[in-house]
């Protein structure tokens, strides 16, 4: 993944971009993949990248869980996003739960996430990507109706790790990416796109 830049000499938003950079997107299923960081790396820089940020402490702990979570340190995450009793929590603790695999369990939390107010900009970025891509069929799956469906992106995941669906895993990390950034954003409240 390469070397993390001193904060001093970058803006905080580039460190976390820089974090959810390098290579490819987390797998579906639990990891490891190569580039990862150790969990107190990732903790020290995003406490260093949103220092001067008035973040309440539930989003500045969700910040930290996600990106665990994208380094494939789903224990720590899980620590984390358990311990945040609200939608936002129970997000992240669904993703976790997808990435174990324990699609039950992921169900749950999504169960307890509700209608969540990074469905719509997650529908209309993955909306994007795949018809850029030509998958209709996959968009149909979802976002039918145009509304991010969370459901069915945890059986998307579950057919691709039972490789019905091995030919759209690349797609689907892709869209795992977008809901990791869009998520991302909600709590540190600003775009991690450039």
């Amino acid at each position: 993944m390469g070397m993390i830049i001193p904060m001093s000499n970058r803006e905080p938003n580039e460190a976390l971009k820089e974090l959810l950079a390098g290579g490819e997107p987390p797998e579906l299923g639990p990891g490891p993949r190569k580039g990862v960081l150790p969990p107190q790396e990732i903790e020290s820089t995003v406490k260093s990248a949103l220092a001067d940020r008035k973040l309440a402490p539930a989003s500045f702990e969700l910040a930290c869980s996600l990106v665990l979570l994208w380094h494939d340190n789903l224990d720590a995450s899980h620590t984390i996003s358990q311990s945040v009793e609200n939608a936002d929590g129970s997000f992240v603790h669904a993703i976790m739960h997808r990435r174990e695999p324990d699609y039950w369990n992921s169900k749950y939390w999504w169960r307890r996430v509700g209608k969540h107010p990074c469905f719509p900009e997650i529908a209309r970025r993955v909306t994007t990507l795949l018809e850029s891509r030509g998958e209709r069929e996959l968009l149909a799956k979802l976002v039918p109706g145009g509304e991010w469906d969370a459901f069915a992106f945890v059986n998307a995941c579950e057919e691709a790790a039972r490789d019905a669906l091995a030919g759209w895993r690349e797609l689907l990390r892709e869209v795992q990416r977008i809901e990791f950034e869009v998520l991302l954003e909600r709590f540190i409240g600003v775009p991690t796109r450039a």
